[in-house]
């Protein structure tokens, strides 16, 4: 799964308007315009089938989002849900950004912006159809390096954003 998927579907299953976006976007330090949303929002024609005299870079109807985009998006949806944080004295204004796979980043940060415990996150898995137990979620929770860390597949984040669609979507 792409990190655009991850942002095409994100955006359907809480519903968010394309001005929401680029006010997410901002919020997590990159100035996008609302074109460049919605081209981030197209899937990339290297995701087709399409003659071999097509060029990928010819390409100029989508842009594709790269990890440390898709982490600031989602560090501006904690902003834009729950409201800025004033930093502690000490503490930097902005918290680094992680070398973590990006589904792992998905699923930490959307537990802090829509406030989900890790039954919650249990449950919206279930609705999706898949178990898992809270040890094997406590894994994909921890920080890159730690004993007892695991990868988060596509299937988990897959079907966490299938959960969410079901539970704020109907």
């Amino acid at each position: 799964m792409t990190n655009n998927d991850i942002l095409i579907r994100l955006r359907y299953a809480l519903d968010i308007k394309d001005k929401d976006m680029v006010e997410i976007f901002k919020l997590g330090g990159i100035e996008v315009t609302k074109e460049e949303v919605q081209k981030m929002l197209t899937k990339p024609k290297d995701d087709y089938d399409y003659e071999d005299d097509f060029d990928p870079a010819d390409d100029e109807e989508s842009i594709n989002v790269n990890n440390k985009n898709l982490e600031l998006f989602l560090n501006g949806l904690i902003i834009f849900k729950r409201g800025k944080q004033e930093p502690k004295p000490g503490q930097p204004e902005r918290p680094p950004l992680s070398n973590e796979p990006a589904n792992n980043i998905l699923l930490k940060k959307i537990k802090i912006a829509l406030t989900l415990t890790s039954e919650d996150i249990i449950e919206l898995l279930e609705e999706a159809g898949v178990t898992i137990t809270k040890s094997e979620l406590g894994a994909l929770l921890r920080k890159k390096g730690h004993k007892n860390f695991k990868e988060c597949g596509d299937k988990y984040a897959r079907n966490l954003l299938k959960g969410l669609t079901v539970r704020y979507r109907g």
